[in-house]
């Protein structure tokens, strides 16, 4: 599913993000807040093609 593919790079991609928010880098830590929502919107379009692929 292209999509979980998607989800996996983007989890991936903020790592380094991450790392600076933790050591107190505010800038990082907005752009890890904003990296989360996307990913949370895509983890919900994989949850809906589940369901679809469900019913079929």
């Amino acid at each position: 599913m292209q999509e979980y593919d998607q989800l996996k790079d983007m989890v991936a991609a903020i790592e380094d993000d991450l790392t600076k928010a933790e050591g107190g880098n505010r800038a990082a830590g907005t752009r890890v807040r904003k990296a989360m929502q996307e990913i949370k919107q895509t983890a919900q379009t994989v949850r809906i093609k589940i369901l679809e692929s469900r019913s079929e």
